[in-house]
């Protein structure tokens, strides 16, 4: 990916994040997933009062992409933080990151935003090297 692309990815990330329903913690959190094919799926998170029904921005956003049929995907961006703003550190949880690991290879690229223009990169597989897999 050049660095026009994760500019995009990211801005899709930090936009999505604005739609989150987050009333408990006032963490929002975006995702936007970029498909084999090019297209950006995004994805806030949404909190419910019982929190086992809540569901993360990652999640959200791969959920909508195999919903609609894509399967193949090249990265990932997520942006996150209190009301007041964005976090360095917005990373997938374990669960999301499982998620991703179901429908990408440890080469999915990971982008953790702190803004448009600031973010770090990281594979799937060095989040989550030692993931459940069926072939295990």
């Amino acid at each position: 990916m050049n660095h026009e692309q994760i500019k995009a990815l990211t801005k899709a990330a930090i936009e999505a994040g604005q739609a989150a329903y987050a009333p408990y913690s006032a963490f929002k959190v975006g995702a936007a997933l970029l498909t084999a094919c090019g297209e950006i799926i995004t994805g806030c998170n949404v909190e419910i009062g019982g929190y086992a029904s809540s569901c993360c921005a990652e999640r959200v956003a791969i959920y909508k992409a195999v919903s609609g049929g894509k399967r193949a995907f090249a990265a990932v961006a997520i942006a996150g933080g209190p009301d007041s703003g964005l976090v360095a550190d917005c990373f997938p949880c374990g669960v999301c990151r499982q998620v991703l690991a179901e429908f990408c290879g440890d080469d999915l690229i990971v982008i953790v935003a702190e803004s448009g223009e600031k973010w770090r990169e990281f594979t799937l597989g060095e989040l989550f090297p030692h993931r459940f897999a069926e072939n295990v």
